[in-house]
């Protein structure tokens, strides 16, 4: 149970920031950050999965751990500047066609290349995961690792892999705040995203479609915050910004249930 998001995030927003920075290249910045939130992974992986560390626990410090790492290494790095310089970020790129559809066009199909990228990752992850031996050994880790010790299936390293892709994601998702959009790192820009992962595949019922579709409503709603701050309605922006906060305590008010989880979800595997 991967708790560990936010702080993962945090420190992939700020490598890639200062891999883009210092080298000038906005995709060795994403590297840098993927990288990052890799190798934060595989030491939440060693933890809880061979050391047997409680996982909320371990996800908790990994977080105090990115926000004030990050933090520390910002101020380090541009001391006694007064505000962290600038960089290059991703353009928006419109997809010819598409892009000039009513309402859903510009929202859709005119994003940047990161944006794409996340887009096609969840019919990739859903072919490897449900069309394919390796994606069901994925799965079966999760729900009922002791069949594959049966089978002679090493559990650990699959479980070590998943994690790691995780942290990789996490840490491409902390790219795309400071290199794709920001174009600066800000001390604790993720501003609990992280979390609203999680919920966000709680809600989604830990199948990557109706995951994507949880994804798009919470970003609507922070896109309407935004939107209904820059009209001026009279409502104190306090509680604009609370909107996606308070959609994501609902969703898991109405997603109590551990039906669509898996199994072993949370649950250290011990070979016998």
């Amino acid at each position: 149970y991967n708790m560990g998001l936010e702080g993962m995030m945090l420190m992939g927003a700020l490598t890639g920031y200062l891999a883009a920075y210092e080298s000038g290249s906005l995709w060795l910045g994403v590297l840098a950050a993927g990288f990052t939130g890799a190798l934060m992974a595989l030491v939440f992986a060693v933890l809880v999965i061979t050391l047997k560390v409680e996982q909320i626990v371990t996800g908790l410090a990994v977080n105090l751990l990115g926000a004030g790492l990050s933090t520390y290494w910002l101020r380090s790095a541009f001391a006694g500047h007064g505000q962290t310089p600038t960089i290059p970020f991703f353009a928006d790129v419109p997809i010819p066609g598409l892009s000039d559809i009513p309402v859903l066009g510009p929202i859709l199909f005119d994003q940047r290349v990161l944006t794409y990228i996340a887009f096609l990752m969840v019919p990739a992850v859903w072919l490897f995961l449900f069309r394919t031996r390796y994606g069901l050994i994925v799965r079966c880790a999760g729900d009922n690792p002791k069949a594959l010790d049966v089978k002679g299936v090493r559990v650990a390293p699959i479980q070590y892999a998943a994690v790691i892709f995780g942290g990789l994601m996490a840490g491409l998702a902390g790219a795309f705040l400071s290199v794709g959009q920001a174009a600066r790192f800000v001390p604790d820009m993720t501003s609990g995203r992280g979390w609203l992962a999680i919920i966000i595949v709680i809600a989604g019922l830990w199948r990557p479609y109706p995951i994507l579709v949880a994804a798009l409503v919470f970003s609507f709603l922070d896109a309407l915050q935004l939107q209904i701050q820059g009209v001026g309605i009279a409502i104190p922006y306090q509680y604009m910004l609370m909107m996606p906060y308070v959609a994501a305590i609902v969703a898991l008010m109405i997603r109590r249930s551990r039906a669509s989880a898996p199994v072993m979800l949370g649950v250290p595997y011990t070979r016998e």
